[in-house]
């Protein structure tokens, strides 16, 4: 594998010399700003070796260097070691950005290539601008995967419907709506790349994108109709007749610029420039018009409907947890031999027993001991550690159920815990309370209640680099926008309906990492006179790992939460249960005392 990068590296390079280019930024992207991307975009992957889902390859003519996030240091570092390409570890003080770093290592007048397809419109005159104060040139016509002679093809699956019964809205009626906002952006139309978007507002999905239900397409909106950019492979008899019953036409998934190109120069095309292709942009030109995507907020805020589908299975889900953890606690104990690979294996058949299960939401997260401070942590057969009855195990898992989406992360002991490590998942566990319990103004947003998750390990000088919360799409991607809980400051306001994880966590380089999720939902709390307040429902449904807590690092208030909370726990998925699994529900939410 490493001569191979070598290899391929090599290929880039002597493209990059033909060209006149001299250096090329290969990122984690596609041209619809995906976050996880089909086999047929993972040239990243292919030229580096690196598998994280987030993370830019920069070559020069004698450096390779990839930045990537703090979720994947580790699995970076482990996986770069001997590929010659150089970590950069984005975010920390002394990490350059790539266009900082092009501009102390090129000269004036030297060219940078990207593939303006796989790069936002944003992003891209981001960088012009930063490389042309310095005299460097950006070329958005490079295309660096023209060295991947065996890429895989395109996805191929066939689309499906997402019945109104699971979706609450038609087709017909969102595409009024999102209408309606593109109007009042003073638009006529609206040309949309991002996969979920269309999957939410077609009522769409397929398997195009592993683990997210999304279809490979664009979409172009307007009063009179829409048409959908796709593969005539993916649309059966029954699909062509759905969409066409919403008013949507179909063209192939290659006609999308000659039929951009083609647009008279007085339509007013809007686009959002943070989630459409620099060259897409490029193409519209006068014509485009950029603003924020009405779609967004449309899709994170979800109706009754979406909500009653996910309460219900997060009773499934909370179920097959149960059972899971029941049974991986019980065979260790009983000096089984059990992997990381077989905790997801376990999880996965259990998740699957129920008739509307889809897929797992992203690859299962089971890191043992060491293995758990890799935030992003991936077992395969050469890393999978063998579980022992001491230490513990981080799982972090979800499942795609056709009504809904799910993400939970659980830390459990698998002997007796150290004082340590239950300090440890005390500390995570008070802040995931505090957050779990706030109260906050309408109009807050989720930087402004971030800190409420990170008190407790601050105050010992501790930390974790990863955000608090993200948006969870409906039978769509577990990772979605506008809103999120993070340090850094993203001013969409926690919203009635949104879908938000609540996961701190704590990460120990090779000794052990913690983190503690659950999914919320924001919810009206009061009306006074100081104006509305919002609190957070919690709708992931399984016991917290009693035997790690040290009440001792508890306050009252705490323990009543994790009470209350063990009760609902209880209450909603005994009826579910039985035998074994029953017992062990049973036994983890008994109440915890001072």
């Amino acid at each position: 594998m490493k001569h191979s990068i070598a290899t391929r590296l090599a290929d880039l390079r002597a493209l990059m010399e033909r060209q006149g280019i001299a250096a090329a930024i290969v990122p984690q992207g596609d041209p619809h700003m995906s976050e996880y991307l089909s086999d047929h975009w993972q040239l990243r992957r292919w030229l580096s070796g690196f598998t994280g889902s987030a993370g830019d390859l920069v070559v020069t003519a004698t450096r390779a260097l990839l930045w990537t996030d703090s979720r994947y240091f580790l699995q970076a570092g482990e996986q770069l070691a001997g590929t010659g390409i150089e970590l950069m570890k984005d975010g920390l003080e002394d990490t350059p950005s790539i266009a900082s770093w092009l501009c102390s290592e090129l000269s004036r007048g030297q060219r940078v290539g990207i593939d303006g397809m796989t790069f936002s419109a944003v992003a891209a005159e981001d960088l012009r601008m930063r490389l042309e104060a310095d005299g460097i040139v950006l070329d958005a016509a490079f295309d660096p995967a023209a060295v991947w002679h065996d890429r895989p093809a395109l996805p191929d699956a066939r689309i499906f419907e997402h019945e109104v019964r699971y979706a609450g809205l038609s087709a017909a009626d969102k595409m009024m709506q999102v209408m309606a906002g593109v109007k009042a952006r003073r638009a006529d139309s609206m040309f949309i790349s991002a996969l979920d978007e269309i999957a939410w507002i077609l009522n769409i999905r397929a398997n195009d994108v592993t683990y997210n239900p999304v279809v490979t397409s664009f979409l172009y909106l307007t009063d009179c109709g829409a048409t959908l950019f796709i593969d005539p492979a993916k649309v059966d008899d029954a699909a062509a007749a759905y969409l066409r019953s919403q008013g949507v036409d179909t063209l192939p998934y290659s006609a999308v610029k000659d039929f951009l190109g083609s647009l008279p120069a007085s339509a007013r095309v809007l686009v959002e420039g943070g989630r459409t292709a620099a060259s897409i942009v490029e193409l519209l030109g006068s014509r485009a018009v950029k603003a924020a995507s009405p779609v967004a907020m449309l899709k994170a805020c979800k109706n009754e409907v979406q909500l009653r589908g996910v309460r219900d299975a997060m009773v499934r889900d909370g179920q097959a947890m149960v059972r899971s953890l029941c049974e991986i606690q019980t065979r260790v104990a009983a000096g089984e031999r059990l992997t990381e690979l077989d905790v997801a294996d376990i999880l996965r058949r259990h998740r699957s027993a129920s008739p509307l299960f889809f897929d797992e939401s992203f690859g299962t997260i089971a890191g043992y001991g060491p293995h758990g401070a890799i935030v992003h942590y991936e077992a395969d057969a050469d890393s999978a550690s063998t579980l022992e009855p001491r230490g513990l195990l981080l799982i972090d898992s979800g499942a795609q159920y056709l009504d809904g989406t799910t993400d939970i992360t659980r830390t459990i002991a698998l002997g007796t815990p150290t004082a340590d490590e239950r300090r440890d998942f005390t500390l995570v566990m008070k802040g995931h309370i505090a957050l779990g319990a706030a109260i906050f103004p309408a109009g807050t947003a989720g930087a402004q209640l971030d800190a409420l998750a990170r008190q407790y390990l601050w105050r010992e000088g501790l930390s974790y680099l990863h955000g608090t919360g993200h948006g969870v799409g409906h039978f769509l991607n577990v990772h979605e926008g506008p809103q999120s809980i993070r340090l850094n400051y993203v001013p969409t306001p926690l919203t009635p309906g949104m879908i938000t994880s609540n996961e701190p966590g704590l990460y120990r380089e090779g000794i052990h990492g913690i983190r503690c999720e659950n999914l919320v939902l924001t919810v009206e709390a009061m009306t006074t006179d100081f104006g509305r307040f919002l609190r957070f429902e919690t709708l992931t449904l399984c016991p917290f790992e009693l035997s790690l807590f040290d009440t001792a690092l508890m306050t009252p208030a705490e323990i009543e939460w994790l009470n209350e909370y063990h009760a609902r726990v209880r209450e909603a998925l005994a009826p579910g249960l039985d035998g074994e699994a029953l017992r062990w529900l049973e036994k983890n939410t008994r109440p915890l005392t001072l």
